[in-house]
């Protein structure tokens, strides 16, 4: 059994200019790439939390709130939220910077899950459990075993009746 880890330990931070080859027509960021930055953030956060290779597993509903601008600084922020099995939940947030104008905004959020492999390349089952400290931890830590549920329903993997933690969201709602 690993010992369990701070949510804290896991926080990677990644800070990237958008120049010409990463933008669309109209001059904004691409949202493929910015998606692909995410997951190497996300990657890394979770490689750190669970010191395996780590593979993506999926990737909940990104919505692209604001365009992000050619010259741009972003700056991408992402822990693990929970440890399953062999998976963890890992949550990442975008701001965007135009600097000389001193502005910062945030641009995306999103919830990517990853499962640690093994060197045998199977899923790895040694996954330190989470103990989240920060409010905003102990919210997504609560939130995170429903929108687990939530995927695997989606995915054909969990049928709706197996999902008690969202039948509570939804009788809490009734």
């Amino acid at each position: 059994m690993t010992q369990p880890k701070f949510a804290s330990e896991s926080l990677t931070t990644m800070t990237e200019m958008v120049f010409p080859n990463d933008t669309n027509n109209l001059g904004n960021l691409m949202g493929g790439n910015l998606l692909r930055l995410m997951d190497i953030c996300g990657a890394i956060a979770a490689q750190k939390h669970s010191r395996h290779v780590v593979v993506t597993a999926s990737v909940d509903n990104v919505a692209f709130k604001d365009p992000i601008p050619l010259g741009s600084v972003i700056t991408l922020r992402a822990f693990v939220t929970r440890a399953f099995n062999s998976s963890m939940e890992v949550f990442i947030d975008v701001h965007a910077e135009n600097i000389p104008a001193g502005e910062r905004f945030m641009t995306n959020r999103a919830f990517y899950t990853f499962v640690a492999v093994g060197a045998d390349g199977k899923p790895s089952t040694d996954i330190p459990e989470v103990v989240p400290q920060t409010d905003e931890e102990k919210s997504l830590y609560d939130a995170a075993l429903r929108r687990r549920q939530l995927r695997l329903v989606l995915a054909g993997r969990m049928m709706p009746a197996e999902a008690t933690e969202l039948a509570k969201l939804f009788e809490l709602q009734a």
